[in-house]
């Protein structure tokens, strides 16, 4: 039809765009738009995988095939890099998690009535969807769904609302519940029941006043570069085990044959302990939970790793710090790293730099700032962790 023009690629928050810049809701590249604004399917529209899209706001692009979505995850970095007038180096091919291997959810709870809502909230609405399938969660996070219904009814008043955070760790599923109180022998008994029922490896409450172990029978860990690490209730934990695996390899073809390397941010040591199997490592971490647990694992494991719990916002290493090192890998938060990132760009000893974002603005504002230093952005490996979302996350190679 002459009315029609074609979907090119996909914006930043998951709708199709035309050439001339028009807008559609659940568009893939190649769909045809009409002036009334339905659309003609091309060859990457596909059927979604769950019967909640698009309602449900833990996935906005089940409807595109996995070239599209590849691709959407690449032009969402060179997107950001754009808006920082740099131009994109190589991009690697994008990794992308399989569906049913997330192994980190928080989902949201509410009663009404009888009804014992569980799920994750309506796209840009504080609604939940009350999941009856799930296409990305793990089935073993998704096999506590409707008992956890059961079990969160009598323990919340009527239009209450609790957090729930599931997690697979190596002794199985790490429950938090938060924003919930535990009265009477009964609630009592009944999460012990639950727990036993369902072999968690750890059930912990949150009312308020942090995490409590309610049940945990015997300490709960993941297993980190060959290393047991203790599992904090409610730690981080990359969202699936092969995304954790592509980016680990990726960091690691960066580091190369670097002897001394920095790893920052380091969080339980994802990177950390994997590197110090032939390295000697620096970490930094600002969570005081997960700096205990990577110091007495890498105690344990006779690996060589300096832990130091700091703060790389009000204390980031200064160029002396930094030119120890032959290498130095960077996993800020969403925020990303501006106030570490002037003494990297003015390091002149340092010579890579693994640069691991989940935020392509902020790592886009950061890499200015080394670029500016005198680094050369290499490569970029786009990661898509969360599949069939919006989020991107990669891993940038700097050198000099």
């Amino acid at each position: 039809m002459t009315d029609a023009v074609p979907i090119i690629r996909i914006a930043a928050r998951g709708e199709g765009i035309t050439e001339d810049g028009r807008h559609s809701p659940l568009s893939a590249p190649g769909d045809l738009l009409h002036v009334d604004g339905s659309l003609t399917h091309g060859p990457h529209h596909v059927d979604p995988a769950c019967r909640h899209f698009p309602k449900c706001g833990g996935c906005q692009l089940q409807h595109v095939d996995d070239a599209s979505y590849a691709d959407f995850l690449g032009q969402r970095i060179a997107g950001a890099l754009m808006q920082q007038k740099i131009t994109a180096p190589d991009m690697a091919p994008a990794i992308l998690s399989a569906p049913q291997t997330r192994r980190r959810v928080s989902l949201r709870a509410e009663r009404q009535g009888k009804r014992m809502l569980l799920g994750f909230n309506e796209e840009q609405s504080h609604h939940i969807v009350d999941l009856k399938m799930c296409a990305i969660m793990h089935p073993a996070l998704f096999a506590l769904v409707d008992p956890l219904r059961k079990l969160l009814h009598p323990m919340l008043r009527d239009r209450r609302a609790a957090g729930v955070q599931m997690t697979l760790v190596d002794q199985g599923v790490d429950l938090l519940i938060e924003k919930v109180e535990v009265e009477g022998l009964a609630a009592v008994e009944a999460l012990n029941d639950f727990a036993l029922r369902h072999k968690l490896a750890r059930l912990s409450i949150d009312d308020g006043y942090g995490a409590q172990p309610r049940w945990e029978p015997e300490p709960a860990t993941v297993t980190l570069g060959g290393v047991v690490v203790p599992f904090p209730a409610g730690g981080f934990l990359q969202a699936t085990a092969d995304g954790e695996g592509a980016l680990v390899a990726a960091v690691e073809a960066i580091v190369g044959d670097a002897a001394l390397v920095a790893d920052l941010f380091a969080g339980l040591g994802t990177f950390a302990l994997p590197l110090s199997k032939d390295r000697r490592v620096y970490a930094a971490e600002g969570a005081r939970d997960a700096v205990l647990g990577l110091k007495a694992a890498a105690d344990g494991a006779q690996r060589i790793v300096a832990v130091e719990h700091r703060d790389l916002f009000r204390r980031p290493l200064d160029v002396a710090e930094v030119d120890r090192f032959d290498a130095l890998v960077l996993d800020p938060p969403r925020p990303g790293a501006k106030e570490q990132m002037a003494a990297l760009a003015a390091s002149t000893k340092l010579r890579r730099i693994a640069y691991v974002s989940c935020n392509p603005s902020t790592f886009a504002r950061d890499a200015r700032t080394l670029i500016e230093g005198g680094w050369t952005l290499q490569r970029i490996t786009p990661v898509g962790q969360f599949r069939w979302s919006t989020h991107v996350e990669l891993v940038a190679s700097f050198v000099r």
